[in-house]
């Protein structure tokens, strides 16, 4: 179980390196329009909050694969503080801005979070 954890947790961050990349870099393209369902006048005027969510998501996706890195109970801990943070951003972000995130990163988080306790 140890291994899909580790796959389960590579994932996450893997989607939290796409949403740096669509915040960060893609925010006024169509692609990025299209992701956050903006247009693009309001695109144009909220590239930098964009930006900033960005970073975020790239801090909690460094950490994950920090937590991939690190000797246990370093990794241990990290993989469980880490995907912690991103069921409560998926939460926020849900009740807050789309349902879709409940998709994006709660239930990945949550699986990745089930998959390292019972690895554990």
């Amino acid at each position: 179980m140890g291994v899909v954890a580790g796959i389960l947790v590579g994932l996450v961050a893997l989607i939290h390196v796409y949403i740096l990349v669509l915040e960060m870099f893609l925010w006024t393209t169509p692609r990025g329009q299209k992701a956050f369902g903006l247009t693009p006048e309001f695109a144009e005027a909220t590239k930098t909050l964009g930006a900033n969510q960005g970073l975020y998501n790239g801090f909690l996706a460094a950490g994950l694969i920090w937590s991939l890195i690190a000797a246990d109970p370093v990794g241990y801990q990290a993989k469980i503080f880490f995907l912690v943070c991103v069921f409560v951003a998926g939460v926020y972000g849900a009740a807050t801005a789309s349902k879709k995130i409940l998709y994006v990163q709660v239930v990945p988080s949550v699986l990745a979070l089930a998959a390292v306790f019972v690895a554990g």
